[in-house]
């Protein structure tokens, strides 16, 4: 079993999913989401230019958030978003070369599951934390079955269909981290638009945490 590098302690484990964020507009966003109290992202890499878009991110913000890639389906694109910068490898699958370049590379882990066997793989090669994907799917009650066979350290996230109406479901279901897509980030947003639905996901999270 490879040892995992921890899932980050912070306040609020939400990842933002920027997919389709461009270079020139990548700063703005993430300093929005910061400045909001989001503290992961990942930019996916079929966005346009994505290693530009997160090398520049790194740059700027690498010290005040965790950032890095989803949709990493290669070990070659893993060892890449690590040379740019990225500290956080997001997928939609399990994969075990990539797990292991990740691990190589100091990087925090949240590869895709949809299965225990997916599930005890993925933990067994090392990730971070579990991305039940998607979500909407299974469901809270589909993740809280699967739940139960887990290791109970395991970090159990939800990412696909998640947004501020349904968190307070899948944390009662023991998830603990979520992704947040075209919830929160569609392509051609402006940076007050981003303000306004982070602001509303880091209110509607308080408010089902505090449950």
């Amino acid at each position: 079993m490879t040892q995992p590098i921890r899932w980050p302690a912070v306040k609020r484990p939400l990842v933002a999913i920027l997919r389709g964020v461009k270079p020139d507009e990548v700063e703005g966003i993430v300093e929005v989401l910061i400045d909001t109290g989001f503290e992961m992202m990942e930019v996916p890499l079929n966005s346009p230019e994505p290693f530009v878009s997160i090398e520049r991110a790194c740059k700027r913000f690498g010290k005040d958030a965790l950032i890095g890639a989803g949709t990493v389906l290669t070990a070659e694109d893993c060892a890449h978003v690590a040379d740019v910068g990225g500290r956080l490898m997001v997928s939609p699958n399990v994969d075990t070369d990539v797990l292991a370049m990740a691990a190589s590379r100091g990087m925090v882990t949240m590869p895709g599951v949809f299965s225990p066997t997916e599930a005890f793989l993925a933990l067994r090669s090392g990730a971070s934390a579990l991305k039940f994907f998607p979500a909407s799917i299974l469901g809270p009650a589909g993740i809280a079955a699967i739940r139960a066979v887990l290791p109970k350290d395991a970090v159990i996230g939800a990412v696909g269909g998640v947004s501020d109406k349904n968190f307070a479901d899948y944390i009662a279901a023991g998830v603990q981290a979520f992704g947040l897509g075209s919830n929160l980030y569609r392509p051609g947003m402006t940076v007050a638009d981003v303000r306004v639905t982070a602001e509303s996901s880091i209110a509607a999270y308080d408010r089902a945490i505090a449950r």
